[in-house]
C-alpha cells in the first residue's frame, strides 16, 4: 500500500466522520428537548410549548437528514478503503452496528413518521409518545455506535485465531473497560451541545424583540440544563482520563505534553510540541498539578512519552491542542451555564446586555467541543485502529492513491454543496422562528380547554396565512 494512499484514506475518513458527527450528537440532544417540550405541553396545555416543539421538529428534521447522509458513506469506506480492517474485526464490529440498526433504527423508523408528520392526524398522547421513543431511538443509537468505537479501544471478549478476531464473550464486547466512560461522556456532549443552541436562539429572539415567550422558555431551559451538565462534564471527564491513563497511558501522555516520568507531573497550560527533541518549546506549566488531576496524589507518577517507543507514539502536536481545544470550551460552557442560573436566580437572565451577547454568540461551542474531543481520542489511538490488535497502516485496501483521491475530491465537492444547503435551510427556519411553527391552534390536551388565540396572536397568524404562497 502506497503511504499516500494511506494517508488520503485517513483524511477521507476524518473528513467524513468530522461532518457526520455533529449531526448525530445534536440530533440525540434535540429529540430529548423536543420530547421536553410536548410532555411539558401536555401536562399544562401552554401553546408556546406546543409552538417550541414543532418549530424545533423541523431543525431536527434536516439535522437527521444530515446525518443519516452523511452516515452512509462512512460504512461503505470500510469495504472500499478498509477492507482489512473488516476482514480482521468484522466479526466484532459488524454485528455491533448491526444492532444499532436492529434496535435505535426500527424504532426511529417507527416513529418518527408519527412525529414529524402527526401534529394533527394522532391523538396527543401517541405524539407525545412517539417524540418520547424517538428520542429513546437515537439514545439506543449512541450506545451502539460508542459501544463499537469503545472496543476499537479497549477491545475485549475475544480471541485471536488466524489473525481474525471472533467474539467468545459479547457481554465483554459490549461493556469492554472504556465503554461506560465514554457513553456517559459523549451523550452529556451531546446534551450539551443541544443546550447552548436553544440558550443562543433565546438570546438571539431576546435580542430582537422576537417571540418573547417562546424565547424565554428556551432561555430558562438551556441555561438550567448548562448549569447543570457542565459541570458535571468536567466531573465524567476526570473519569473518562482516569480510565484512559489506565488502559492507553501513551495517549493521555501525549494529552499532556508528558514526555519523562522523572517525578511529579506538572500541568502543561502551553507549549509547543517538539517531537523530534521529546520537548516542549515555551511550556507555561504548574508543579504537580498534573499528578493532582491524574492520580488524585500530589506525588503520583504516570508513564511519559519517552517511556514508548516512538513508532508506539501517537502524534503528539495533534492530540496536545486538541485536547486543550476542548478544555478551554468546556470551561467556557461551565461559565455560562453557572452564570445564567446566578442572573436566572436574580431574576436578570432575560435583560442582562452582556450575558444575551455571549449567549446569543456562543452557539458554536459544543459542535467544536465535540470535534476537538473526537480528534484528541482518535488521533490519541494512533498507531492503532484497534488498539494493540491492528495498526493502521495494516487495515487499509489495496487500493491506488489515484482512486482514493477521486473519492476524495468527490466527497468534498458533494458535502460542500449538499450540507451548505442543509445548514442555509436551518438558518431559514431559524429566523422565521416559531411563530410560523402552528398556524392553528393546536388540540389542547384530555381535560383542558382550547385556549382563544390574542388578538397579536391571531393578527400574526392572518399576516402569516396572507403571505404564503
Amino acid at each position: 500500500m502506497e503511504p499516500d494512499a494511506l494517508l488520503l484514506a485517513r483524511i477521507q475518513f476524518a473528513f467524513t466522520v468530522s461532518f457526520h458527527i455533529v449531526f448525530p450528537a445534536f440530533t440525540i440532544g434535540l429529540s430529548a428537548f423536543i420530547a421536553t417540550l410536548l410532555v411539558l405541553w401536555r401536562r399544562t396545555g401552554q401553546d408556546h410549548f406546543h409552538r417550541l416543539a414543532r418549530f424545533w421538529t423541523k431543525i431536527f428534521a434536516v439535522s437527521f437528514a444530515m446525518g443519516v447522509v452523511s452516515g452512509i458513506p462512512m460504512s461503505y469506506q470500510f469495504g472500499s478503503n478498509w477492507s482489512r480492517f473488516s476482514e480482521v474485526v468484522g466479526n466484532v464490529i459488524g454485528p455491533l452496528i448491526g444492532y444499532e440498526v436492529l434496535t435505535a433504527f426500527f424504532l426511529e423508523a417507527t416513529f418518527l413518521g408519527v412525529m414529524l408528520f402527526g401534529w394533527r392526524r394522532v391523538p396527543p398522547w401517541l405524539h407525545v409518545t412517539s417524540a418520547i421513543l424517538v428520542a429513546l431511538g437515537t439514545a439506543i443509537s449512541g450506545f451502539w455506535i460508542l459501544s463499537a468505537n469503545s472496543w476499537m479501544h479497549t477491545p475485549a471478549g475475544h480471541e485471536v485465531r488466524g489473525g481474525i478476531a471472533w467474539p467468545v464473550d459479547w457481554l465483554a464486547v459490549i461493556f469492554n473497560p472504556s465503554f461506560p466512560y465514554r457513553f456517559v461522556h459523549m451523550m452529556n456532549a451531546a446534551y450539551l451541545t443541544t443546550s447552548v443552541v436553544v440558550l443562543a436562539l433565546g438570546a438571539r429572539y431576546l435580542r430582537r424583540g422576537e417571540y418573547p415567550s417562546e424565547a424565554r422558555t428556551m432561555m430558562r431551559m438551556g441555561a438550567g440544563m448548562l448549569a447543570i451538565l457542565a459541570p458535571l462534564q468536567l466531573l465524567f471527564g476526570d473519569l473518562h482520563g482516569l480510565n484512559t491513563l489506565e488502559h492507553q497511558p501513551v495517549k493521555v501522555a501525549a494529552m499532556e505534553g508528558h514526555w519523562e516520568d522523572t517525578g511529579p507531573a506538572p500541568v502543561v497550560i502551553f507549549g509547543i510540541p517538539d517531537e523530534e527533541r521529546e520537548t516542549n518549546r515555551a511550556e507555561i506549566a504548574i508543579p504537580k498539578l498534573g499528578s493532582l488531576i491524574l492520580t488524585h496524589e500530589w506525588d503520583g507518577r504516570y508513564p511519559g512519552l519517552k517511556d514508548f517507543p516512538p513508532e508506539e507514539r501517537p502524534p503528539v502536536t495533534i492530540v496536545f491542542y486538541a485536547f486543550r481545544v476542548m478544555v478551554i470550551l468546556g470551561v467556557a460552557l461551565i461559565f455560562l451555564g453557572l452564570a445564567g442560573a446566578y442572573l436566572w436566580w436574580r431574576g436578570r437572565l432575560f435583560d442582562t446586555p452582556w450575558y444575551l451577547r455571549l449567549a446569543d454568540r456562543s452557539w458554536w461551542i459544543g459542535f467544536v467541543a465535540i470535534l476537538a474531543g473526537w480528534i484528541t481520542t482518535e488521533s490519541g489511538r494512533q498507531p492503532y485502529i484497534v488498539q494493540g490488535l491492528l495498526r493502521t497502516a495494516d487495515a487499509v485496501s489495496p487500493v491506488s492513491a489515484y482512486a482514493v483521491a477521486t473519492s476524495l475530491a468527490a466527497f468534498v465537492v458533494v458535502y460542500c454543496v449538499v450540507f451548505t444547503i442543509g445548514i442555509h435551510y436551518i438558518r431559514v427556519l431559524m429566523r422565521r422562528g416559531p411563530t410560523g411553527a402552528a398556524l392553528e391552534p393546536p388540540p389542547a390536551p384530555e381535560g383542558l380547554p382550547n385556549r382563544p388565540l390574542s388578538a397579536a396572536q391571531d393578527s400574526a397568524h392572518e399576516s402569516v396565512r396572507e403571505a404564503a404562497p
